[in-house]
């Protein structure tokens, strides 16, 4: 019996660091997204509740596949089991960051 792989996607997002854990992780047929769907969340049979990953299962929790852009994306990592997800502050002059993104470059504006 095989089971599904469970895949840990850590990104940023708004300068912080997410981590999630999902069951399905692939390249979007939007070009430069990343599709996860099937997020996974730790289970309630602990007292002590992590108040990021609350915050994290409260936003993910009616999304059925997220888009996320492929310069966010720090790494995905194929685990054996699931972690508790979390949100960081992204480290100011680590050796962590996120693509360099200028968005429309090398498309000028037009002179009307």
């Amino acid at each position: 019996m095989t089971t599904e792989p469970i895949y840990r996607i850590t990104f940023f997002n708004q300068g912080q660091v997410y981590e999630i854990y999902a069951r399905h992780v692939f390249q979007s047929d939007l070009w430069g997204f990343l599709e996860v769907e099937e997020f996974i969340f730790g289970e309630r049979s602990q007292m002590i509740v992590d108040p990021a990953e609350e915050k994290l299962k409260n936003e993910f929790s009616s999304i059925k596949r997220s888009f996320i852009p492929m310069q966010s994306i720090v790494r995905i990592d194929e685990v054996e089991k699931e972690g508790a997800c979390k949100i960081t502050e992204a480290p100011s002059g680590g050796n962590i960051s996120a693509f360099p993104f200028s968005g429309m470059a090398g498309i000028k504006p037009s002179a009307d």
